[in-house]
C-alpha cells in the first residue's frame, strides 16, 4: 500500500487556497497494474475557496478539467467590466453534486473531538488521529 493521495497539514488560520498547488503536486495515485503512480488527475472538484484566477490558469496549463463555481465578487467583477471582464468559466452543476461525498467525510471527520477541535500539539500526532478515524469510519 502507498501513502495517502494527498494530505498536507497547515494551521487553522490558512486558507486552503494558498496550498492548492502543494496539494496538487504530492497527489500520486498508484496504478492498477505496472507502471508509475498518476500525478495528474483528470478533473478536480473545488469549492468557492478555490475561485481565483491563479488557480484556473494552474489548472489549465497542465490540462486539468475543474469545476469550481465563482464567488459572487468575481461574478460583480466580470459583469461590471462588461466586454472585457470575458465569459465565465464553465460549471457542470451535476458534476458538482460529486463534491457532497467529500464534505460528509469532513463532516463525519469532525464528530471526532479531539479533530474538530485540535487537541494535538504535534503535526504527526494529529495526522495520526486524522488516520485512526478514517479507518474507523471506514471498517
Amino acid at each position: 500500500m502507498g501513502r495517502p493521495l494527498a494530505f498536507i497539514l497547515t494551521g487553522g488560520n490558512t486558507n486552503d487556497c494558498t496550498r492548492f498547488t502543494a496539494v496538487m503536486e504530492a497527489i500520486r495515485v498508484p496504478r492498477v497494474g505496472p507502471g508509475r503512480p498518476r500525478v495528474r488527475p483528470a478533473h478536480v472538484l473545488g469549492d468557492k475557496g478555490y475561485s481565483s484566477k491563479a488557480i484556473r490558469a494552474w489548472l489549465r496549463r497542465r490540462n486539468i478539467g475543474h469545476t469550481v463555481p465563482e464567488r459572487a465578487d468575481q461574478v460583480r467583477n466580470r459583469l461590471r467590466r462588461g466586454r472585457r471582464g470575458g465569459r465565465p468559466p464553465t460549471f457542470d452543476q451535476q458534476l458538482y453534486k460529486r463534491r457532497n461525498v467529500v464534505e460528509r467525510c469532513f463532516n463525519r471527520l469532525k464528530q471526532w473531538r479531539g479533530i474538530a477541535t485540535r487537541y494535538d500539539k504535534t503535526a504527526e500526532s494529529y495526522r495520526a488521529a486524522v488516520t485512526l478515524a478514517s479507518l474507523l469510519m471506514w471498517a
